[in-house]
């Protein structure tokens, strides 16, 4: 579904969402949310597998030390995705829970109070901050 996009001039103004525009929105978290938890899911098959599973080797024989710093970076490497995965997935829950607890203010901007972008909600619907106010927060992190 394709949300109209609003000009720039029309963000100085919060208007609430419509039903249709808060389901949508609520859709696309959910899914969101769905496909997050799946690949988690993923991550927490590879951390239960030991080593010797995980080669397909069933012997007890310990596994030369390059394969074993290889397998140690590989569970170093899922493990920080998956600990992305999971910051991804509270800004969902986040997300959903100001949906449902506050929908005539979902959409506002959380530091100047003015409309985010559908465009921008559409493309990240836990987005919290307009794009102004995201831009200045990533600047004064440089």
């Amino acid at each position: 579904m394709t949300v109209p996009t609003e000009a720039p001039d029309s963000v100085s103004k919060f208007k609430p969402l419509s039903k249709k525009q808060l389901a949508h929105f609520e859709r696309r978290l959910l899914e969101e949310r769905s496909r997050v938890l799946k690949e988690l899911g993923n991550y927490s098959e590879a951390f239960g597998a030991t080593p010797q599973n995980a080669d397909g080797d069933l012997s007890s024989y310990s596994f030369h030390m390059a394969d074993q710093g290889t397998d140690a970076m590989e569970r170093e490497k899922a493990f920080l995705f998956a600990s992305q995965e999971g910051r991804f997935l509270w800004h969902i829950d986040e997300a959903l829970r100001r949906l449902y607890r506050t929908p005539e203010v979902f959409g506002r901007c959380h530091n100047c109070g003015r409309a985010i972008a559908l465009d921008r909600l559409d493309a990240l619907p836990h987005a919290r901050y307009c794009f102004a106010c995201k831009q200045r927060e990533e600047d004064g992190k440089r």
